[in-house]
């Protein structure tokens, strides 16, 4: 069973920048999309970004389109996520998963904090 860890969280100011990362162990994913998701205080868990297996291929969620940048590494199993422009609305636990999530990956996540 394939294990995800992410870091790269932090405390930033709004129109800052952070990048996550995301590793797996376990078993390469090198074949399944991969996706990032985030859950605020008080709100379901939302989809935020995915890329395809081949990287060839991305997905945003209006929030962040043109803002943050997903990329994958085949070779290292890792997944990135860059995040430009943050917003105070951006702060939540930000995960990794396949996409779409199978239930039993799913990490701790790591916390993104944007003060305004």
């Amino acid at each position: 069973q394939v294990q995800l860890v992410e870091s790269g969280g932090g405390l930033v100011q709004a129109g800052g920048s952070l990048r996550l990362s995301c590793a797996a162990s376990g078993r390469t994913f090198s074949r399944d999309a991969m996706g990032w998701f985030r859950q605020a205080p008080g709100k379901e868990r939302e989809f935020v970004a995915a890329i395809s297996w081949s990287g060839g291929r991305t997905y945003y969620a209006d929030s962040v389109k043109g803002r943050f940048t997903i990329s994958r590494d085949n070779a290292k199993n890792t997944v990135s996520l860059q995040m430009n422009s943050l917003k105070p609305e951006d702060t939540a636990v930000y995960y990794c998963n396949t996409d779409p999530p199978r239930a039993a990956s799913w990490g701790q996540g790591t916390q993104v904090t944007v003060s305004s």
